[in-house]
């Protein structure tokens, strides 16, 4: 028998257990949704009033050990009854599905192969039916997302590489929808060390069809997965922790590259250092050109110094009102530098294959250490356009507003000296796995000012590890191979235990 629901309860929480399964939500992707803003908007029932009462819910052993971010589906249908799951890729390939409320392991599917190991975050299809995850044989696999039957008609599972050896599914699976159709992206790049012949490319699938499409950053002329020798040239990757990104009010998919061989405006289809805008399905302009693209000027420079541009995928911000520019991005590289790139046209010059035209150039302001985790955007409630950007560094809070022009521009606000791994926001505050006394803990922030909020219990240092909050409850996986939840002291079986039942 659950016991009566304390007199002080937050509102929020009681409103989401009266609802029953309206009130769930999902955490379907990396970063949250298609552009990876790392922002759950659905998330009410932890706020700034109440989140410094977060405790440990359970911090427990897993099966393998994850460096990557879990997804969240809620009200799963499973042998074991109706359960909230965690699903998470192991880095030799293990795909787990984790009671939410326990930590314990509901099923698993081994993907193993002649890979070395993978760092890339399942996405669940908007049909809440399957879930995809790479495995170390170079394929992307389909599964039943309540009791782990893989699919294996209709294309499945579908190659993602040919040389699993030296190149991997790299950051996150990204499912968008457009034009009806829902696409599942997937984003290659090689192992640690930069070593053999690889090729960064984009491989796009159709959810429906099960067709593919494929994109080359190297030898773009030839859209088709290369065995060795293929292509001469080599040694360009897609290293972002969100994968392909997609911006719906552009319906583009942007992908960005770090290293390799740039000669596109020379004539030349070679894509190293660049951010490359495909059509939803994919496809370039023909000939092995992109839709657009953008290259920094000093792309040589890069290339020269392994100070990769790709290293996080593109962001999607949104421009402030009475922007000259409508739809905008924001890349940033090893070489701890911010761009803001108009997306209508890329580098100013009105197509591809073309270097500079940035909207604006400046350091991140906690900028030592380089870039590898993957900003958040967010909007706060008076319109303004925020970026966080954590490294090893700290953080590094900016606001998006207008120069004398009217055409947008990123100005620091805060920040600290803390380290940081990717960060998330919901319900107005900021959260990241950082250093804190003693070891290493999740933080929250209010991200208007930069105050810590709260601080967890000891987690593992963290590596791609990141967290993610839904229906009130940080999860986070870290390099011990330790699931930790942290929630409201007070917050109700019916909402974070197995499913949300009236």
């Amino acid at each position: 028998m659950r016991s009566p629901l304390p007199a002080l309860l937050p509102v929020a929480i009681a409103a989401a257990f009266a609802c029953g399964t309206a009130s769930a939500a999902d955490w379907m992707q990396f970063g949250y949704d298609a552009a990876h803003t790392g922002v759950n908007p659905a998330e009410t029932l932890i706020s700034p009033s109440n989140v410094a009462s977060l405790v440990t819910k359970y911090s427990v052993a897993m099966a393998a050990t994850v460096d990557s971010a879990p997804v969240y589906l809620s009200n799963v249908s499973t042998p074991a009854g109706t359960k909230n799951l965690l699903f998470a890729v192991s880095g030799d390939g293990r795909l787990m599905a984790i009671d939410a409320a326990t930590g314990t392991e509901v099923w698993h599917a081994t993907m193993s192969g002649n890979g070395h190991t993978t760092t890339a975050s399942p996405a669940i299809d908007p049909g809440r039916q399957y879930v995809y995850a790479y495995g170390n044989d170079g394929k992307a696999h389909k599964f039943q997302v309540g009791d782990g039957t893989e699919i294996t008609s209709g294309g499945w599972p579908q190659t993602i590489t040919t040389k699993p050896n030296v190149e991997k599914g790299a950051g996150g699976f990204t499912i968008a929808n457009s034009g009806g159709v829902n696409w599942l992206y997937v984003a290659s790049d090689g192992y640690i060390g930069d070593g053999g012949d690889y090729q960064g490319h984009l491989t796009t699938i159709n959810l429906a069809s099960g067709a593919q499409v494929v994109f080359n950053t190297l030898c773009s002329n030839m859209a088709t997965h290369f065995g060795n020798g293929t292509c001469a040239s080599r040694r360009s990757a897609i290293w972002g922790r969100g994968g392909a990104t997609y911006d719906a009010a552009t319906d583009r998919v942007y992908i960005a590259t770090g290293n390799g061989q740039y000669n596109a405006s020379t004539g030349g289809l070679n894509w190293g250092d660049s951010t490359l805008a495909l059509a939803p399905d994919g496809t370039g302009a023909g000939a092995g050109m992109p839709r657009d693209s953008y290259t920094p000027a000093n792309f040589q420079q890069l290339e020269d110094s392994d100070t990769d541009l790709g290293s996080i995928s593109l962001v999607i911000m949104k421009a402030p009102a009475g922007s000259t520019v409508p739809h905008l991005g924001m890349q940033t590289g090893k070489d701890s530098k911010l761009r803001l790139i108009n997306l209508d046209n890329m580098s100013g010059a009105g197509g591809p294959a073309h270097v500079g035209g940035e909207l604006q150039l400046l350091d991140v302001p906690r900028g030592q250490n380089g870039m590898s985790q993957q900003p958040a955007t967010w909007v706060d409630g008076n319109g303004t356009s925020w970026l966080f950007v954590g490294n090893y560094s700290g953080i590094s809070a900016l606001t998006l507003g207008l120069n004398g022009s009217n055409v947008p521009q990123l100005t620091a606000a805060w920040q600290n000296t803390i380290s940081a791994t990717s960060p998330i926001v919901a319900n107005g505050i900021l959260y990241v796995i950082s250093a804190c006394s003693g070891g290493n803990c999740v933080v929250a922030y209010d991200p208007v000012h930069g105050n810590v909020l709260w601080t967890s219990a000891h987690v593992a240092p963290p590596h791609w590890q990141s967290p993610i909050i839904v229906n009130g409850v940080i999860y986070v996986m870290d390099n011990a191979g330790k699931l930790s939840a942290f929630g409201l002291d007070q917050l109700p079986d019916e909402i974070f235990g197995n499913g949300f039942d009236s």
